[in-house]
């Protein structure tokens, strides 16, 4: 049992760790408010803006997340973390400074070289530390803060809007420094994981006395001695052990899904968006600013129901708003149908992928891959969604630009498509996807039947 201390000391250990997630949020959507400016100040070409300008963060994303696996095993989940503080730092700062659009892209690289590492080493660590009862809301806390960061970036842009003229945009990306500064402070507070200890370290006393901070002392002696259980055997040779196809198809099919629904481009482009359906420029930073609040509302409704209902009924949901709502936004644009229809069924998407895909993905990839895997099972998943997320960013300008672009400035044919794919997706929710609620992470990994060497 949780006595009230534990609970609290365990909640802080997560809530700190989900920071990561903030500055994941912040560091992905200011990069929106910058959009219009920067392209009008350096004045590149549709291809440059969109690959080198609005996705460079986002190859970094690629980078960190495909390789963000070597430093979580070898330095540790912790070690990882302030890794990942220091380069939100930097990117922060010389974003803000940045003196062409080169140097702006090699400092948004660095930023998404944190946001690729931090959406392995966050989830990871809280899932390695919580308890199978709680497991979905603790690492559902990465998500709500990438959404919480995401609201306050919009925010942030919208409140710095053009105050300070030409400069307005440095500001809007100067900002970061402050949650990335107190995020890195927060962090000395934070033990190692257990698990990574037992695996990775066999120091067993260290990770004993972590457990013991978070559980009774019969307990932490148990879920000391699972963890032990789940070493894999050193005799094994086999490349890729038996078993581990199944999570790692599990893995790239979700994060598919959850970047071909369209959500980094409605948000990495959405003042773009709504100004195409009407909108003027200072208005549609408000109206992007909605766009998170209800992300931050139907997050916490997702973080609620996430281990009462299960990872699967959140995303059969969201899945069947995801098709309404981009139908109609597709429609919608097709027709030319009025602009506050088109603000309220995107709306309705981004509440959609909230309560859904939002909710579950992290915590879906941290829990179905077995502990000595864990790290570089999310690398793949995560690269996966990073490179689809990188692409589809880099090419919107590219679809959508009002006088160079495929569509001219008509979404939506882009906007059917992400419809089409949802309904792929529910079928994968209907018929492959298993339920993980309320199993131990042993538990989930004695499924797969892996106990041979860590070597994929």
């Amino acid at each position: 049992m949780l006595t009230s201390a534990r609970s609290a000391r365990l909640a802080a250990w997560s809530i700190t760790v989900s920071l990561a997630g903030f500055l994941f949020g912040f560091d992905t959507i200011v990069i929106s408010g910058a959009d219009i400016p920067i392209r009008n100040l350096w004045n590149t070409s549709p291809w440059f803006h969109g690959n080198f300008i609005m996705a460079m963060a986002l190859w970094g994303t690629v980078i960190g997340a495909i390789l963000g696996n070597v430093p979580c095993d070898r330095f540790g989940r912790k070690k990882t973390l302030v890794w990942i503080g220091l380069f939100y730092l930097i990117s922060a700062v010389g974003s803000a400074l940045a003196w062409d659009p080169y140097s702006f892209s090699a400092f948004r690289f660095i930023g998404g070289l944190a946001v690729g590492a931090s959406s392995i080493a966050a989830p990871a660590y809280i899932a390695e530390i919580s308890h199978s009862n709680n497991r979905g809301r603790l690492v559902a806390l990465y998500q709500f803060n990438i959404v919480f960061g995401i609201l306050v970036g919009l925010l942030s842009n919208y409140l710095i809007g053009d105050n300070f003229g030409m400069h307005s945009w440095r500001w809007m990306l100067g900002m970061e420094v402050v949650p990335a500064g107190l995020y890195l402070m927060m962090l000395t507070t934070v033990p190692e994981s257990p698990r990574w200890l037992v695996l990775h370290k066999n120091d067993q006393s260290r990770a004993r006395l972590v457990l013991e901070q978070i559980h009774t002392a019969d307990e932490a002696a148990e879920v000391l001695d699972s963890i032990r259980r789940s070493v894999p055997e050193t005799s094994a040779t086999s490349a890729r052990p038996r078993g581990l196809s199944q999570p790692l198809a599990l893995a790239f099919l979700i994060a598919c899904f959850n970047q071909f629904s369209g959500i980094n481009v409605v948000f990495y482009y959405a003042p773009r968006l709504l100004a195409s359906a009407g909108a003027g420029i200072q208005d549609a930073l408000l109206q992007a600013t909605s766009l998170g609040f209800v992300n931050l509302v139907f997050t916490v409704i997702g973080m609620v129901l996430i281990d009462r209902a299960g990872r699967k009924r959140l995303l059969l949901i969201g899945s069947v708003g995801y098709i309404i709502s981009l139908s109609v936004v597709a429609w919608a644009y097709a027709t030319g149908a009025s602009q506050t229809i088109i603000l309220a069924f995107l709306l309705m998407f981004i509440a959609a992928h909230a309560i859904g895909q939002g909710a579950v993905i992290w915590v879906f990839i941290a829990e179905i891959f077995p502990n000595a895997y864990r790290a570089r099972g999310q690398s793949w998943g995560a690269g996966t969604h990073w490179v689809i997320a990188a692409t589809a960013t880099a090419v919107t300008p590219w679809l959508i630009d009002d006088q160079q672009g495929v569509f001219k400035g008509d979404p939506s044919p882009l906007f059917a498509f992400f419809a089409g794919m949802m309904v792929l997706q529910l079928l994968f929710v209907i018929f492959v996807m298993p339920e993980t609620k309320g199993q131990s992470l042993e538990e989930l990994e004695s499924k797969t039947g892996m106990r041979s060497s860590p070597r994929l």
